[in-house]
């Protein structure tokens, strides 16, 4: 059936105990986290890394996905949505940054959540957010397949075959692709990410910067200013609950901490700074696409909606420039996603809440290949779905849920405040920060559509009862 008591505490003891605690082998270092067996994960990622992979992971649906779906729902105030949404994610960045000090390890939310809340709350938490970040990356790949045909057509290219359209396929595609890449290296990786984050914010610099100009009437033809709230207030929240996906990103930060080189510092900056970088971006792109075309003309462009703005602003040139970002930033976010979702599983493996095997390492390239595997294989099958809208949230509710967690993680750490709790950051103002952030991440699922509400509560109710049968006898060390 299970794993046993004994097998499960012998694993949790080395992944869940933590240097402080006395007579234990393995020591965390700035460089590499090293057990008995040898070093398990070597810090490779700096600082430009980590906000690469929050801002890589964040930029993608924000900016190039959610633009005309956002503002055909909300108007104008779809500005306002993300705005939510970047309150949010700060309100949850500031807590996960404490307990990403005090537990720089792979896994991220699940491994702060057992630790503080228990197996179960934790195997929930983990199981969720493998599968969470797998409709995430999803969404990701699905978007990249449309850009992808955008860029086909204004080639003069075929964008069907046998009357098959390839949006699906260079999906896929590309979804082996990126895992292929993660399984041969996690700096290998990080690098593609710099690189991709660098040309990707250099032309969105540009292209926004010349829209907003335009729109505050520097130059270019002057707008009517449309009614900021046509739909109401209610659209408004409905939107933030849609669009969060677009804020996965810093907690994909925490999820890598066993990779970031001196977590201490890098981690809260990283998680931090990527969600102020990216909610700016964001809000400035509403204002610029709404105040360009109107929220109507959005709404009908769909999902490519961002390139008939840069038509509008730049003509064939920044339709090609737009592209090119758009594929960038698609692939950005869906390769960070990947390396997070191996490293959740790593983590739920090595607590032996699901099989172990899923930890075994690959001992070429030193990455966790078996849970590469699990995370781009589920990815695959979602991507064949192409459903957007739902992929969006059902990824948004099981983060959300995450978040909400952690924050109360938070507040149980610091009211028990056990010896080895020793964080190198400390949220000012706690229990308010944390508090917040978890009815602010547990009340923006309530305006979340019916399926994804469905499908959230689902996968849930199939994690608690996997850990029932499997691992309710794994005991974990360092749980308060």
């Amino acid at each position: 059936m299970g794993s046993t008591h004994e097998n499960g505490e012998a694993n949790t003891n080395r992944a869940g105990e933590t240097p402080a605690q006395v007579g234990h082998p393995e020591e965390v270092t700035d460089e590499t986290t090293v057990t008995e067996e040898g070093t398990e994960l070597e810090r490779s990622i700096g600082l430009t890394g980590g906000i690469a992979i929050g801002v890589g992971t964040m930029i993608g649906a924000g900016i190039f996905v959610f633009p005309g779906i956002a503002a055909g729902r909300a108007g104008p105030a779809a500005a306002g949505s993300f705005a939510i949404g970047a309150v949010i994610a700060l309100l949850v960045a500031l807590p996960a940054s404490e307990l990403a000090t005090a537990m720089p390890k792979s896994g991220g939310g699940y491994y702060f959540i057992s630790r503080a809340l228990g197996a179960l709350p934790g195997a929930v938490v983990g199981i969720s957010i493998w599968l969470g970040l797998v409709f995430a990356t999803a969404f990701y790949l699905v978007g990249f397949g449309n850009y992808a045909v955008e860029m086909l057509q204004q080639a003069g290219l075929p964008t069907a075959i046998a009357g098959i359209g390839v949006v699906t396929p260079l999906a896929l595609v590309f979804g082996v692709l990126l895992t292929i890449l993660n399984l041969v290296g996690t700096e290998n990786a990080a690098k593609l990410q710099n690189y991709v984050v660098g040309l990707l914010l250099s032309i969105l610099v540009a292209f926004l910067g010349y829209g907003g100009l335009d729109a505050l009437g520097v130059f270019g033809t002057q707008t009517t200013p449309e009614t900021f709230m046509p739909f109401g207030v209610a659209p408004v929240f409905t939107t933030a609950a849609l669009v969060f996906t677009s804020y996965l990103g810093f907690a994909q930060v925490a999820t890598v901490a066993g990779d970031i080189k001196k977590p201490g510092r890098n981690l809260p900056l990283a998680m931090v700074g990527s969600v102020l970088i990216v909610g700016v971006l964001y809000v400035a792109t509403i204002f610029v696409a709404t105040s360009a075309m109107g929220y109507e003309a959005l709404r009908q462009a769909g999902e490519t909606a961002i390139v008939n703005v840069a038509n509008q602003f730049l003509g064939p040139v920044g339709v090609v420039a737009i592209l090119l970002a758009g594929l960038l930033a698609t692939v950005s976010s869906a390769n960070a996603s990947i390396l997070s979702t191996s490293r959740a599983v790593f983590a739920v493996s090595k607590d032996a809440l699901i099989p172990e095997q899923a930890s075994r390492m690959n001992l070429k390239y030193g990455t966790p290949h078996v849970a590469l595997a699990m995370a781009g294989g589920p990815v695959l099958v979602l991507v064949a779905l192409g459903e957007t809208e739902v992929l969006a949230e059902v990824a948004s509710f099981l983060h959300l849920i995450m978040y909400g967690l952690m924050c109360v993680a938070l507040i149980a750490m610091r009211r028990n405040e056990p010896e080895w709790y020793d964080p190198d950051f400390r949220v000012p103002a706690y229990p308010l920060v944390a508090g917040l952030g978890a009815i602010s991440s547990f009340g923006l699922i309530f305006f979340m559509q019916l399926a994804s509400q469905i499908i959230g509560v689902a996968i849930m109710i199939a994690a608690a009862g996997w850990y029932k049968y499997y691992a309710s006898d794994v005991t974990l060390k360092g749980v308060l």
